[in-house]
């Protein structure tokens, strides 16, 4: 003790005195806001970095720096978790003149003006399944998901469906998607000119024009599909359907100004 006191050019009772000090009303303070960190950060699934944990205390009545978060989350070597994922390149599929792409000249200003759509492959049991998820582009809500062993327009138009059924929009409603023949079936087309729904659908080699799609499988695979294998059906359904609950009405957009899709709504409605 005498040497590290003489190294750091101390007194041996001015080392003893600080290790007595009780903390500082700051050390205290930080001690609360990593518990409250950690427990955002925990029921997130280790998903959410600093901007949403700083936006999930704001809302709860603290007032503090976004950079304070950081530097508290960096102490502790807690960062959100992000796989890099990519997504298999679907074939080349034939263009229908008549489903031009109107999300070019739209702007979703409200819900249910503007539906988005996708499918995408997980692997289950060795082999192929395929998910199919309808989004309100404008709050970012899951309005309906199936999955489904064959990829055709019978999977398309059973989640087109529900959302439909579930959600009863005005006639006008665009509905977009990329070019597969998935979404150009004569069921699934027939499903949307019965409820009045515009069709569109993106150009030849420009997946970007459905990147709201792009980016919500992106997030559910890098927050719950990476790094897990499933054996049967059984078990990857309770998880997607416990994540869509979790992502409407819990996780933090920060395209909505960081509130949950279903508050987004309370407030644009």
């Amino acid at each position: 003790m005498t040497r590290l006191c003489r190294v750091f050019s101390v007194t041996r009772a001015g080392f003893y005195a600080w290790r007595e000090r009780p903390a500082s009303a700051r050390a205290r303070q930080n001690r609360g806001l990593l518990e409250e960190i950690r427990a955002i950060f925990e029921r997130s699934g280790g998903t959410y970095g600093s901007p949403r944990i700083h936006r999930a205390l704001i809302a709860r009545g603290l007032r503090l720096s976004r950079r304070r978060v950081e530097r508290l989350m960096r102490t502790q070597g807690w960062r959100a978790r992000v796989a890099r994922v990519y997504r298999g390149k679907a074939g080349t599929h034939r263009w229908f003149g008549q489903h031009p792409n109107l999300v070019k000249r739209t702007q979703a200003m409200r819900p249910n003006h503007l539906w988005v759509g996708d499918l995408t492959y997980l692997a289950v049991g060795g082999r192929w399944w395929y998910l199919a998820v309808v989004l309100d582009q404008c709050s970012r809500r899951v309005l309906a998901w199936r999955l489904g062993a064959i990829r055709d327009s019978r999977l398309t138009r059973a989640v087109v469906d529900a959302a439909l059924r579930r959600r009863r929009p005005p006639a006008g409603l665009i509905f977009h998607s990329d070019r597969g023949s998935e979404f150009l079936g004569t069921l699934f087309r027939a499903c949307l000119a019965a409820h009045g729904v515009r069709q569109s659908m993106t150009g030849g080699g420009a997946p970007g024009e459905n990147a709201h799609m792009e980016s919500f499988f992106h997030s559910l695979k890098a927050e719950v599909i990476h790094g897990r294998s499933f054996q049967t059906v059984p078990e990857l359904r309770p998880l997607l359907r416990r994540y869509m609950r979790y992502d409407n009405r819990q996780r933090l957009h920060s395209a909505l100004d960081y509130q949950s899709p279903v508050d987004y709504e309370r407030t644009a409605a």
